[in-house]
């Protein structure tokens, strides 16, 4: 009998774990701009918004140091500019990854390595590079055993299409075919997945007439598109951009490579012109897109796919030349505090039909949500009292509110602290998922919570 209840908890647990699994939403750290918080500080902010999966552009090792014993897994670089000399000479690569990557790593969570980013879209002529630095980065890796546990591969942008609607028409340039096949044959042989750039954003900038905005933005209102050669009804322009990359790989017989999308997102500010280009727009997007990732909705080709997907960017980037969105995708300002807010669990309630700097009612405080994890409400807490400049010394050993001693308790106090202390905005209130709104007053005995009244 107790081998039969100890098989059946084996049988619990793994469902539990199988189950338990889902596609990751990550965020993209671009650092092409002014005034942005030193690495370390963006480190602590990723944490207290239970940000787990971060990509950078490069192998900048004050990052990397800033990452270490975070948890949190980085996809890191090399640059365009880099991949002549990476893909010349094994040395070059194998110098690199002993000064640069191993005195960080393990401490330091790298998963992918991206060799080369939207190469077809760069000045220069360099895609003939980006193969042959692949491999030497690979073969670099596996020098040291770590090519199982770090995989190489290359990001795209949907210009590396010829046709992409209907997306059962979805087709590669033909002209890239001279570095694209051997391309995938590297990714199907080391079981690295083939990334992409997304944005639907720009599919409707530059085609209003024939493209609605709530068919980007995910709304339910939005008209179903019909793909004629198919049948398959698409919801939101999304799905209708991955598919496109699903049939284009399938029709070069690729069918079971795995897609990451490695940048997606909406611009919260843009020229005259851009008017979709909006904070709520962005906001809108964002929101519906974690949610339709985290609940592995897949797209209609591959239902139920698992596809990582990372949201661009931090911060805006006001270096960036080009149109005034370019500069504009950020999600946070260079003070940390929010431009919108963004549930990040995806399955929280984030308003989505306002604007991210409204201020709340009279009576209402901010504690932290019972759906909360211990150790989510611990980074917020951390955060709080540190870089969020919370006094919270209210908490301490003998002090009013110090009783109960658990964090949910103490992280209440200080996630309201801070939200009152910054106009008791919307925005305030986030902690990545880790807290929510109340019109209940949270105080108790001599413990005075801070209200807006």
């Amino acid at each position: 009998m107790a081998r039969e209840w100890f098989l059946i908890e084996l049988l619990l647990i793994s469902s539990l774990i199988g189950f338990g699994q889902c596609a990751k939403i990550g965020i993209c750290y671009g650092r092409n701009a002014d005034d942005l918080p030193t690495p370390d500080k963006v480190a602590q902010l990723v944490q207290l918004h239970s940000i787990k999966y971060v990509r950078i552009y490069d192998s900048n090792i004050d990052v990397l140091k800033a990452f270490a014993n975070t948890g949190v897994e980085l996809i890191i670089g090399v640059p365009n500019s880099d991949l002549l000399p990476f893909s010349q000479y094994q040395s070059n690569v194998d110098t690199w990854l002993k000064n640069s990557i191993l005195p960080y790593y393990p401490a330091t969570m790298i998963t992918y390595i991206t060799v080369g980013a939207e190469v077809t879209e760069s000045p220069e002529n360099v895609s003939s590079l980006v193969v042959p630095a692949m491999v030497n980065v690979h073969n670099a890796l596996k020098k040291v055993g770590l090519h199982k546990r770090i995989k190489v591969s290359s990001t795209h942008s949907l210009g590396i299409l010829s046709r992409s609607f209907p997306p059962s028409a979805g087709a590669f340039n033909s002209s890239y075919a001279y570095f694209l096949k051997p391309m995938l044959e590297f990714l199907v042989e080391n079981e690295s997945p083939f990334m992409v750039d997304v944005y639907p954003y720009y599919a409707y900038r530059d085609s209003r007439k024939n493209v609605s905005l709530d068919y980007t933005l995910f709304s339910s209102t939005a008209p179903d598109v019909i793909d004629p050669n198919t049948g398959l009804v698409y919801t939101n322009m999304f799905d209708a951009q991955i598919d496109s990359i699903f049939y284009a790989l399938m029709a070069l017989n690729f069918k079971t490579l795995k897609l990451m999308v490695t940048e997606s997102g909406w611009p919260n500010k843009g020229a005259i012109s851009e008017t979709a280009a909006t904070p709520d727009n962005a906001q809108t997007y964002n929101t519906n897109l974690i949610r339709h990732v985290v609940n592995d909705s897949g797209t209609p080709a591959k239902p139920g796919e698992e596809i990582d997907t990372y949201i661009f960017s931090l911060f805006n980037e006001n270096r960036k030349p080009g149109i005034a969105s370019e500069r504009n995708w950020g999600l946070f300002y260079p003070d940390q505090t929010s431009i919108y807010s963004l549930d990040w669990s995806g399955r929280g309630n984030v308003d989505i039909s306002t604007g991210a700097n409204i201020t709340s009612s009279n009576g209402t405080w901010c504690v932290a949500s019972a759906n909360a994890t211990e150790a989510d409400l611990q980074n917020a807490l951390n955060w709080a009292c540190g870089p969020g400049n919370v006094d919270c010394s209210a908490i301490q050993p003998s002090q009013p509110c110090y009783q109960p001693d658990t964090t949910a308790s103490h992280a209440s106090f200080a996630f309201n602290s801070y939200f009152q202390m910054n106009g008791a905005k919307d925005v305030a209130c986030s902690f990545g998922g880790a807290a929510m709104k109340t019109t209940k007053d949270p105080s108790y005995d001599t413990c005075v919570y801070a209200n807006s009244r």
